[in-house]
């Protein structure tokens, strides 16, 4: 068994879940792999009694970030990925993201490219895609640069956040910010790029991110509260008037993840 686990979000009752826990179940190299959940349904608990999981209950803050928070504070091994219920990770993600850990003295995070699953189809190429392709690139450069991270960073969230494998030693008492709602990875990558190690970029899609009328991501799009987190976010980069201008079409760009009916 490695030293990893996966720590699986359940919200409610989604379709996916068990699709999703299949998948985990199923990578090249074998890990440890929890279920945690701030709604409790006998739904989730038959799942986890199926693949015989431990199922974790959180009583303490909810929300996204509250979720996340207490799903890391369940891991107890070294690496650790918070695999999102909606999502499906490739049977070789794992094996690339420990391979790329040992590659690195010090690593942060380690992360892979993504493909979309809409209509229950793949897709591997769209302009959103390609584009955050592009910004990605630019990890290759240097895993290491404090300032090339944050340039890159400061252009958007090219990173898929359930692609992302933590090492629990580097990001120790780190947490998620529960004062956001949708860019709370964003500004989490943010905070992590000021850390002293390694961003471990995979170009390889070894994850599928599923678009679908009922996720987070979808019905927070084109909410204003989207808009003033994202503009928070190019403020930490940016002045005003220039933090201004991108955010105008970076909300644009999320339309991508609108269900055409």
């Amino acid at each position: 068994m490695t030293d990893h686990t996966f720590a699986v979000c359940a919200y409610k009752e989604s379709p996916y879940l068990e699709e999703c826990i299949n998948s985990l179940l199923n990578q090249t190299l074998k890990s440890n792999i929890i279920v945690c959940t701030s709604t409790p349904s006998e739904y989730i608990s038959s799942i986890c009694e199926k693949y015989s999981l431990p199922l974790y209950i959180n009583t303490g803050v909810k929300g996204i970030c509250g979720d996340w928070n207490f799903a890391v504070s369940k891991c107890n091994t070294k690496y650790y990925t918070i695999a999102h219920q909606d999502d499906v990770y490739t049977p070789e993600y794992l094996e690339y993201i420990m391979k790329k850990f040992s590659s690195s003295k010090l690593p942060i995070i380690a992360f892979s490219e993504y493909f979309e699953i809409r209509d229950g189809e793949r897709v591997y190429k769209n302009k959103l895609l390609k584009i955050k392709k592009m910004m990605n690139f630019g990890f290759l450069l240097s895993k290491r640069s404090k300032f090339v991270r944050r340039r890159i960073l400061s252009l958007g969230n090219s990173v898929c956040c359930p692609a992302v494998s933590y090492n629990a030693e580097m990001t120790k008492d780190f947490l998620f910010d529960g004062n956001f709602k949708f860019v709370c990875d964003w500004d989490a990558w943010e905070r992590l790029s000021k850390f002293k190690g390694d961003f471990l970029y995979i170009r390889k899609p070894l994850i599928g991110h599923r678009i679908h009328e009922e996720s987070e991501t979808t019905k927070l799009t084109g909410s204003g509260e989207r808009a003033k987190e994202e503009y928070t976010m190019f403020r930490r980069f940016w002045p005003e008037f220039i933090a201004k201008a991108f955010a105008k079409p970076y909300a644009k760009a999320a339309d991508s993840n609108k269900i055409e009916k």
